[in-house]
């Protein structure tokens, strides 16, 4: 869980995730950076840990979205704090 959860995508994504369901190109547009193979390998992860829940739509064209489960939520606590504190030190290296 620690390899996946310090993985820097991975991070990103869950934060991504923190203010509801998103569908796949959203998460992408906030992710600057990644391809679309990458992303759907970093959720495909998260779905495997029960980070995230994957919600398919039957509706043309088909919908996708993906959520946070409560084990996502509180792994997203501690993450935005990082996040934070590294977005206040980035310029000191």
């Amino acid at each position: 869980m620690l390899d996946l959860l310090a993985n820097k995508w991975s991070a990103l994504a869950i934060g991504a995730l923190a203010d509801g369901p998103r569908r796949f190109g959203e998460i992408r547009r906030d992710l600057q950076g990644i391809t679309p193979k990458v992303l759907s390998s970093t959720l495909k992860r998260l779905e495997d840990a029960e980070l995230v829940t994957r919600t398919v739509f039957a509706e043309v064209p088909l919908r996708v979205e993906y959520e946070l489960t409560p084990l996502g939520v509180s792994a997203g606590e501690p993450l935005a704090h990082l996040r934070d504190w590294v977005n206040a030190n980035v310029t000191r290296h």
